[in-house]
């Protein structure tokens, strides 16, 4: 991946000076750039969550992106990770090459737009050429993703219609949707923990709305499973447009489209056992892990999930049932408010939020594997917990932000 031939020496000098300016401004611009681009280019709209942008996660995903290849740009082998995450979205989203430069041209424009003076001709002429090959490098890891994904056994490229089989309330604000090919064909397999990609035409919109659910079963069954929480907010279809229209318009025999499963945020091989922690909706992903180990019975499992409330809790009976009949499943709720009927059942085992001293008292004595995914607060706090406070290695830590990349660390 090494792109260093390529660029001029004074290129990786130029770009890596602006790297504290950047780092100050980063948001700053990357928000102006998305406001200029969807002014030139209103046909770009649908691909990005508007909600995102208004409360700024978007923009500032982008920015820490610019910033890890303005410090690392004489060695973009470094962030390969945070490349091939982004390609995953990107492949999901149907990104192509030929979106790359109208990002660029806008980028460009918005440095010189909000750096004023301290955008010179030297450092747009640095910019220009180090997104360029930034630019390549996403394209061709992209590229080798869309062919892999349509050339597998029951592949695709694009978008596929679907047809909702079944629509199940899971709590008050989650519902799932069975979703099987509307052509009959067969679904490729995919990785415990990964999403698709939804387009949702909702009739008075000025455009179509894409959005990105994880699937909630295993692999290999006949139907997609995607299960929605319905976002609150005021109006017919508030800030939570798509998964309102989900939950009260989209009904079963209706026609979705969808695009191949995609994300690296998944299951990984191993023999360890391995610890699930969901925060609200956050189990979805998790819940697809979990049922491919019930299915596989190699591994022991432990999962720990939380929520506000028994009401907005999905699949506790059913996550109840499966530690009941399996001895090597280990399954314990949290929920910010107990009820005394809650108290009896033996699976909700604390009010109020997940602490480390009850967390410590779940874990298994040996080395396991931990995934966690839930509400950005919710990430933030699981992963001190587990890194500071009970010393698990990063590699054996793994989180997925719904939505655009946030730091975890702050």
């Amino acid at each position: 991946m090494s792109q260093n031939s390529v660029l001029h020496e004074n290129t990786l000098e130029t770009v890596k000076a602006t790297a504290p300016i950047l780092e100050a401004r980063g948001s700053e611009i990357t928000s102006y750039f998305y406001k200029r681009m969807f002014e030139h280019h209103p046909e770009l709209l649908h691909i990005f969550n508007q909600t995102n942008q208004k409360i700024g996660r978007q923009p500032e995903a982008l920015a820490n992106t610019v910033l890890a290849a303005a410090k690392n740009i004489d060695q973009l082998e470094t962030i390969l990770p945070v490349v091939k995450q982004i390609a995953h979205k990107h492949r999901s989203l149907q990104i192509k090459p030929e979106h790359y430069p109208i990002v660029g041209e806008n980028l460009l424009a918005a440095m010189k737009e909000v750096l004023g003076d301290a955008a010179t001709d030297d450092v747009i002429s640095a910019w220009e050429e180090a997104y360029g090959v930034i630019a390549d490098v996403f394209i061709s890891v992209e590229k080798d993703m869309y062919e892999a994904t349509e050339s597998q056994t029951g592949g695709w490229d694009g978008f596929r219609s679907f047809t909702v089989s079944k629509k199940e309330v899971e709590s008050d604000v989650i519902t799932s949707f069975y979703l099987r090919p509307t052509d009959g064909g067969t679904l490729p397999m995919f990785e415990p923990g990964q999403y698709i990609t939804l387009k949702a035409d909702i009739p008075g919109e000025d455009y179509l709305h894409l959005r990105q659910y994880s699937l909630s079963d295993s692999p290999g069954n006949d139907y997609f499973r995607i299960s929605v929480k319905r976002e609150e907010g005021e109006g017919e279809l508030p800030d939570g447009i798509v998964s309102t229209f989900l939950h009260r318009h989209v009904k079963k025999g209706d026609t979705i489209e969808v695009t191949a499963p995609a994300g690296d945020f998944y299951l990984q091989p191993s023999k360890r056992p391995v610890v699930l922690i969901s925060g609200g909706v956050g189990l979805t992903p998790l819940m697809s892990m979990f049922n491919k180990l019930v299915e596989d019975q190699n591994r022991s499992v432990i999962f720990i999930q939380t929520a506000q409330s028994r009401n907005l809790h999905a699949m506790h009976e059913y996550t109840s049932k499966v530690a009941d009949e399996n001895e090597w499943v280990s399954y314990h709720a949290c929920y910010d408010n107990v009820t005394i009927t809650d108290k009896q059942d033996p699976y909700i085992q604390k009010e109020g939020r997940i602490d480390t001293e009850w967390l410590r008292s779940l874990l298994p004595e040996e080395e396991a594997d931990y995934y966690f995914c839930g509400p950005v607060p919710f990430l933030r706090a699981v992963y001190h917990m587990l890194k500071e406070d009970l010393q698990i290695p990063e590699e054996r830590a793994h989180f997925e932000f719904f939505g655009p990349a946030a730091d975890i660390e702050n």
